[in-house]
């Protein structure tokens, strides 16, 4: 008897001996597998399978692993990225985090922990929320019903880990979450992880619920009051500002 499947992902990456063992692994673990050797044969394996998960290479022969992501997400698809990068670039892993993608894996990598990272992505993407929708710092709101997000009113929109790394933000109001407390829930890794990837979330989504401009019923514009805090040496945390 098969064991059920867990999940559908697509692999994208050009070279034949990195997706054989990459489907060959994720086959043994019980996902469901598509392939693509390209940038636009990946697309259109990704509009015809809708998978849970995207495992992308960032350097393809046609156009690169970013422009796929900004693609299918401006077509609606919101699958979560885990991007194979062969270089151990920061500005490749920032712009992997910019574009829509949920977490990197850096060449040579291991396959237990591709796995690992795609299973953690998985978890905390099809995490059930059952508390009351609502969640309030100030100006800003989430909804976890609808996942909807606001800040002065307006929407901000998040990457699925951008999310989820706000909502334990907002969970924990006024108190210091470490860059280790900080993986632990939001990427769930059980090796420790890479505190780098906390400081690009971190960056973006301040930008993104800080970086806000509103005007006001005289018709002048402001910008908002930061809610997103660094204590040095220690974490993040968020909170409503001091009067």
């Amino acid at each position: 008897m098969s064991k059920p499947i867990e999940a559908s992902i697509v692999v994208v990456d050009d070279e034949p001996s990195i997706r054989e063992l990459l489907v060959a692994s994720l086959h043994f673990a019980g996902f469901e597998v598509n392939t693509a050797a390209s940038g636009s044969e990946a697309i259109e394996v990704i509009e015809k399978v809708q998978p849970d998960l995207i495992v992308l290479d960032v350097m393809l022969p046609d156009i690169d692993g970013f422009t796929v992501t900004r693609r299918i997400r401006q077509e609606g698809i919101d699958a979560p990225v885990l991007f194979l990068t062969a270089r151990d670039d920061t500005q490749d892993k920032i712009m992997g985090l910019t574009v829509g993608g949920d977490d990197y894996v850096t060449k040579p990598f291991s396959l237990e922990e591709v796995v690992a990272r795609i299973r953690a992505i998985l978890r905390r993407t099809r995490e059930q929320v059952e508390d009351d929708p609502i969640i309030r710092v100030a100006d800003l709101e989430i909804n976890e019903d609808s996942h909807d997000v606001t800040r002065a009113g307006q929407t901000v929109d998040l990457s699925p880990t951008e999310y989820k790394l706000l909502r334990y933000l907002m969970d924990n109001e006024g108190r210091v979450l470490s860059k280790a407390q900080i993986l632990d829930h939001v990427w769930q890794y059980d090796w420790g992880g890479d505190a780098a990837i906390v400081e690009s979330y971190i960056s973006y989504l301040r930008k993104k619920v800080d970086g806000i401009t509103y005007t006001d019923e005289n018709g002048e514009t402001h910008k908002v009051t930061p809610l997103i805090e660094t204590k040095r040496g220690i974490g993040y945390m968020i909170r409503e500002p001091k009067n």
